[in-house]
C-alpha cells in the first residue's frame, strides 16, 4: 500500500508520485539516528576534563576519545555503504542501532582510559553502519526531489542540532557524572528499534566488497591521524612520526590505485566525474572540519582558559543549537526555490564569517562573543548541509545511493578527525593557546572561503515547467 502525494509546480498539479507507506516513520527513524551519532561527537567535548580526572590521561588521550570514534566512523563508512546496499538499508540500520547501544553501555562502564578509547573505536564502527543507511531510508521514503529536499532538511536538522546541542547536554550531564553522556544513548536506541517495526523493508542487491581498498583506507587514515595527534606530543621531526606520515601517504596512493583498477571499488572514482558531486564532497569536508574543530576549541577555551564550569560552558552553545535547527529547516525551501547553489554558497559564507569572528574575538575573553560567532557558523553549516546532501543523492548513479552517501560522509568524518588532530596540536604546541586557536580558525576560514566560491558552480533553480495549454505573454 502506498500514499499518493501530489506534486505541484507553479500552483498546478502536474504529476503524482507514490510515496511508500511509513515514510514519516522512516524519516523520524533516520533523523533520530543522525542525531544520535552526531551527538556522540559533541556531547563528549565538555566531559573530557572529568574523564581525564577520573581515568587519567593527557591532552592526546582526550583527543583519542574524540578521534577514536571519528577515525573508525570515517574509515568504515564505504564498507557500511556497501553493506547497506547489499543487506538493504533497514536491516543494516537496525544492526547498527543495536551495536551502538551495546558500545554506549561499554563506554559508560569503562574502568580505564584505554578501555574507554577502545569502546569509542567500536562505537564508531556502529555509527558507520547507521549513517549511510539513514540517508538511503530518506531517499526510499521520498522518491520525488521536492519532498526529498524538505525531508533532507529535517534529517540534517537532527545532525546539526545534535552537534550544537551536544555540548549543552554534555556539560549538564558531566556535572553529575561523565558516564551519563554514554548512558543517555541506550534508551534512545531502544526507542529507535521499536520505531523500526513501522518502517518498510528495504530492497537489497548483491555486490562484492573491496577488501584491499578497505585495508588500505584504514592504514592511510589511521597512520595519518595518529601521526598528527602524537606528533603534537613528541614533535613532528621525530623519526617515527615522519615514518608514519610517509606510510600514510603511500597507503593513500595505493588506495587510489586500487580504486582505479578493481571491478568493485569501495569508493568508485566514477563518482568524482560529476563536478557538482566533487563540490558537495569538499563542502561537507569543510563544514565538519570547521565545526568539529571550533567546538573542540571552544570547549577548551571556556573551561580551561576562562575557567567556566561544564554546565555553564554548555549554555554558551545554546544560540548555536537554536540557530542550527532554524537553518536546517529553511534549507529545503531555499533549495526548492533557488537550487542548491544559493543555500550552499550562503551557508559557507556565514560559516566563514563565524570563523573569522571566532578568531578575532578570542583575546577578548568573552564567552558571549564566542557563543555569538559559534551561532553564526552553526547557522551557516546547517543551511549548506542539506543542499549538499541533496546534490550527492541527485548525482548518484542508479543503485549507488548507499555508496555515494558513504563517500560523502567519509569526507565529512575525515574532516572532523583531522580537525581534532591538527587543532589539538596547534593549541598545545609552542604557539600558545590563543595564537594556536586563531591559527586553527584561520585555516578553517580559508577552506570555507574556497568552499563558498566553489558552491557558486552548483546548479541554480530548475527551469519552470509549463502546464499543457499554457501560453506565453
Amino acid at each position: 500500500m502506498t500514499e499518493i502525494e501530489e506534486v505541484r509546480m507553479s500552483g498546478a498539479p502536474v504529476a503524482t508520485v507514490a510515496r511508500p507507506k511509513g515514510a514519516v516513520a522512516s524519516l523520524l527513524l533516520a533523523t533520530l539516528g543522525f542525531f544520535l551519532i552526531t551527538l556522540d561527537v559533541s556531547i563528549v567535548n565538555l566531559a573530557l576534563p572529568s574523564m581525564a580526572a577520573d581515568l587519567g590521561g593527557d591532552t592526546s588521550a582526550q583527543q583519542w576519545i574524540l578521534d577514536g570514534y571519528t577515525l573508525f566512523f570515517a574509515a568504515l563508512l564505504p564498507f557500511a555503504g556497501n553493506l547497506s546496499d547489499r543487506l538493504g538499508a533497514k536491516r543494516a540500520y537496525v544492526i547498527g542501532i543495536a551495536a551502538f547501544a551495546v558500545t554506549s553501555l561499554l563506554g559508560a562502564l569503562a574502568p580505564t582510559m584505554s578501555f574507554l578509547i577502545g569502546a569509542r573505536c567500536v562505537q564508531g564502527i556502529a555509527a558507520a553502519l547507521m549513517l549511510p543507511a539513514s540517508m538511503t531510508l530518506v531517499r526510499e521514503a521520498f522518491p520525488d526531489s521536492a519532498p526529498r529536499a524538505r525531508a533532507l532538511g529535517v534529517w540534517a536538522a537532527g545532525g546539526a542540532v545534535a552537534s550544537a546541542a551536544g555540548p549543552i547536554l554534555g556539560g549538564v550531564l558531566s556535572s553529575w557524572d561523565w558516564r551519563l553522556v554514554f548512558l543517555v544513548n541506550v534508551p534512545v536506541c531502544v526507542i529507535m528499534l521499536l520505531l523500526s517495526i513501522r518502517v518498510a523493508r528495504s530492497p537489497g542487491r548483491p555486490s562484492r566488497f573491496d577488501w584491499a581498498g578497505q585495508l588500505l583506507a584504514l592504514i592511510a587514515l589511521g597512520t595519518l591521524i595518529y601521526a598528527l595527534i602524537e606528533g603534537g606530543v613528541v614533535g613532528y621531526t621525530n623519526p617515527v612520526i615522519i615514518g608514519l606520515f610517509l606510510l600514510g601517504a603511500v597507503a593513500l596512493a595505493a588506495f587510489i590505485g586500487v580504486q582505479a583498477r578493481t571491478r568493485t571499488p569501495m569508493m568508485p572514482l566514477t563518482l568524482f566525474r560529476s563536478g557538482a558531486m566533487r563540490v558537495a564532497f569538499f563542502g561537507g569536508f569543510v563544514f565538519i572540519f570547521a565545526w568539529f574543530g571550533i567546538v573542540f576549541l571552544a570547549s577548551l577555551y571556556l573551561q580551561q582558559h576562562l575557567g567556566m564550569p561544564a554546565a555553564l560552558a554548555g549554555l554558551v552553545f545554546l544560540p548555536a543549537a537554536l540557530g542550527s535547527f532554524v537553518g536546517n529547516l529553511s534549507s529545503g525551501p531555499l533549495t526548492n526555490r533557488f537550487g542548491p547553489r544559493v543555500p550552499a554558497a550562503l551557508g559557507m559564507t556565514l560559516l566563514l564569517l563565524g570563523l573569522v569572528g571566532f578568531a578575532v574575538s578570542a583575546p577578548a575573553d568573552s564567552a558571549i562573543l564566542i557563543g555569538a560567532f559559534l551561532a553564526v557558523s552553526g547557522i551557516g553549516g546547517s543551511i549548506a548541509t542539506p543542499s549538499l546532501a541533496g546534490v550527492v543523492l541527485a548525482s548518484a548513479p542508479a543503485g549507488q545511493a548507499g555508496i555515494a552517501s558513504a563517500v560523502a560522509n567519509t569526507y565529512r568524518q575525515v574532516g572532523g578527525a583531522f580537525a581534532i588532530a591538527v587543532f589539538g596540536a596547534l593549541v598545545s604546541g609552542g604557539l600558545g593557546f590563543i595564537t594556536g586557536l586563531q591559527v586553527s580558525a584561520g585555516i578553517a576560514a580559508v577552506l570555507a572561503l574556497v568552499a563558498a566560491l566553489l558552491a557558486l558552480t552548483l546548479p541554480g533553480p530548475a527551469p519552470a515547467r509549463r502546464t499543457e495549454g499554457s501560453t506565453s505573454r
